[in-house]
């Protein structure tokens, strides 16, 4: 089997999860499953990172210990994951024994070959962004242009990385298709704004804090610790066993994309590599940054009361709905904005009426025409056959792509042609006139439903094994799309077999009443 390694970023637990995390989780999660659909032993990661200084400040406000708030926290994300469906293979703490000794082990490594050094140091610093900021990075109030406060100038001797010496090979490895060692940046304009900084020169970097107890000690100077970003990018490799598991490291490493925010893009595409390139490790293959995204025109800001959290959108929408409403609204690259109205509207129109009316309907019709079994009829089912190109003309190279919203509105083209075969069918007036082609047709709507259920699950993995059982189809909807996936052939007898009793009857999309929302 083919693998594939796929990974959130690590999420910082000074705060609750909103959706912003859900955003970037839930699109990994649907990537990990299609690969999974697709045949290939897929390991998906995702985990806290849980050093730094916020920290302790957010500790200390609420009189516990560091290590109380991240317990605390880091359950808050796994809750949240639970109830979104994420199915992750590993979920990584930063303050895992493993992680740290990860981290001190691959330090070591970048000291003994003399890619370390000492030095003072003097700059501005943002204990929000838990970073060191230019001048020229500053807003025009001469505040972090991320959390409008202005930094503090701070000095200290502290350990740095030979960040510079790795500018000439980063643009190579970037710019070049053809380079063994190549790192492809998505959206192609993110790629434009890393390649631009890296031919403006880099500097080195400082990689420790010295009088910071909430970290990793150095393990070759114990009075400072690891830096909190070089801390949580180490991650990826410890999760998988680079010091403590060498057949699942080689077997998973290196990473094939690393999905996360654009603010972090620089982190990931620059630094990162270079650590993994001073410690004589494979560099990975993709970075994918998408953008930031308002709630009705503002920033999401505990301020503002405007935070949506995970448990908030399953409250209104359920838990497969908000899976595909999350991802589907906006595209996945640019900057966007989202509200609940809007969530609501995008519900009504592709979940209540299109995919929960072509499921309400058949399965109402089969019991009434039918006594609620699929037909048993000889039919040349070119309906299925019509929604297996559309799907097949995009559906997945767009979630290869992380284009999300392109998938589910291929999704709804292939639902919304099944729809209109019943209207210009008319199966209520076939009833009275021609039985025989109306138990074709309808033989013909339950395999092409099936169908998309099986293109569902991605998106929607308990709804498409709904979907399945309600059409009386045969077997697991997991296990029949691995099958399908792989050979891509539509089977004789149907998904759904002819004389099959459907499943008891439920509404999947409640409508929802805009007017309360």
């Amino acid at each position: 089997m083919k693998k594939y390694y796929i990974t959130t970023p690590i999420y910082y637990v000074n705060d609750r999860p909103h959706i912003g995390h859900a955003y970037t989780t839930i699109a990994t999660d649907i990537v990990a499953r299609w690969k999974k659909l697709q045949g290939f032993d897929v390991f998906f990661l995702t985990g806290t990172d849980e050093h730094g200084a916020k920290i302790c400040q957010s500790a200390q406000a609420k009189q516990i210990t560091p290590k109380e708030l991240c317990d605390e926290m880091s359950g808050h994300f796994k809750e949240a994951w639970k109830l979104l469906d994420i199915d992750y293979s590993g979920f990584i703490r930063t303050t895992d024994k493993i992680h740290e000794e990860t981290v001190q082990m691959i330090m070591q490594t970048l000291y003994d070959k003399q890619l370390i050094y000492k030095k003072k140091y003097e700059g501005l610093y943002c204990i929000h962004c838990e970073k060191f900021i230019s001048e020229k990075d500053l807003d025009e109030n001469g505040c972090c242009p991320d959390h409008k406060k202005p930094p503090k100038v701070q000095s200290e001797e502290n350990y740095f990385f030979k960040l510079s010496s790795f500018n000439e090979k980063l643009i190579e490895m970037i710019e070049s298709p053809d380079h063994p060692q190549h790192i492809e940046i998505l959206p192609e304009t993110r790629r434009n704004e890393i390649l631009g900084k890296l031919k403006l020169g880099l500097e080195d970097i400082s990689i420790s804090r010295a009088a910071l107890d909430w970290g990793i000690p150095l393990p070759f100077d114990n009075s400072q610790t690891v830096y909190v970003w070089i801390d949580a990018l180490i991650n990826y490799v410890s999760a998988i066993g680079y010091k403590n598991d060498k057949a699942l490291f080689e077997k998973y490493w290196p990473a094939d994309i690393h999905l996360m925010a654009k603010d972090i893009l620089w982190f990931h595409s620059v630094i990162w590599p270079a650590i993994l390139m001073g410690a004589g490790i494979a560099v990975h293959k993709k970075v994918y940054a998408h953008g930031f995204f308002t709630i009705n025109g503002e920033k999401m800001s505990k301020t503002i009361g405007n935070v949506i959290t995970p448990a908030e959108l399953i409250e209104k929408f359920g838990v497969d709905p908000a899976r595909y409403l999350a991802v589907s609204l906006i595209p996945f690259g640019p900057d966007g904005d989202i509200s609940i109205s809007a969530l609501a509207h995008k519900y009504n129109i592709d979940l209540a009426n299109n995919l929960g009316n072509l499921v309400s309907r058949t399965n109402k019709m089969a019991e009434k025409y039918f006594e609620g079994k699929i037909p048993d009829c000889m039919v040349e089912d070119t309906l299925t056959k019509d929604v297996m190109k559309i799907m097949e003309e995009g559906y997945g190279q767009s979630l290869e792509n992380m284009q999300f919203n392109r998938a589910a509105e291929i999704l709804q083209n292939a639902i919304t042609l099944i729809n209109q075969q019943i209207e210009n069918d008319a199966p209520w007036k076939l009833a009275k006139t021609d039985t025989e082609k109306l138990a074709k047709c309808m033989y013909c709507y339950f395999q092409a439903t099936d169908l998309i259920a099986l293109y569902l699950i991605p998106f929607m993995p308990t709804i498409s094994q709904k979907i399945w059982e309600l059409n009386g189809a045969a077997g697991n909807v997991n296990d029949t799309a691995k099958k399908y996936f792989t050979d891509k052939i539509l089977p004789r007898g149907g998904f759904s077999p002819k004389g099959a009793s459907l499943g008891k009857f439920e509404i999947l999309f409640p409508r929802i009443d805009l007017e309360k929302k």
